[in-house]
């Protein structure tokens, strides 16, 4: 078993920055892949950005705009966030599993409870 605990979230206005942080506790060995996902109202969830295997993946929407990262010794995974953008308002999930699509994970992953972000134009 996982627990992720998401933080970091909150109103920010648009071109500005916030970082995510999500720090892992229990059966991380288990962990191949981690991630980060969103989940505006009324849309799917989608993938933001996730770390596998020592390669990093980015929605194109998000690349040269977000960066992961994570620091092993804290088990902790981070989301840099610039130039933020009124359409990156939504819930910020990070997750845990074999492999790092969102289908993957939401079937065999570990989620934490999210964390709001919010950019005002």
């Amino acid at each position: 078993q996982v627990q992720l605990v998401e933080s970091g979230g909150g109103l920010v206005q648009a071109g500005g920055s916030l970082r995510l942080s999500c720090t892992a506790s229990g059966s991380i060995f288990s962990i191949n892949a981690m991630g980060w996902y969103r989940q505006a109202p009324g849309k799917e969830r989608e993938l933001v950005a996730a770390i596998s295997a020592g390669s990093e993946y980015y929605a194109y929407s998000m690349k040269g705009r977000f960066t992961i990262s994570r620091d092993n010794a804290k088990n902790t995974l981070y989301l840099q966030m610039n130039s933020l953008k009124p359409e990156d308002t939504a819930m910020y999930y990070c997750a845990g599993g074999p492999y790092y699509t969102i289908a993957n994970m939401e079937a065999n992953g570990s989620w934490g409870q999210g964390t709001q972000v919010t950019v005002s134009s």
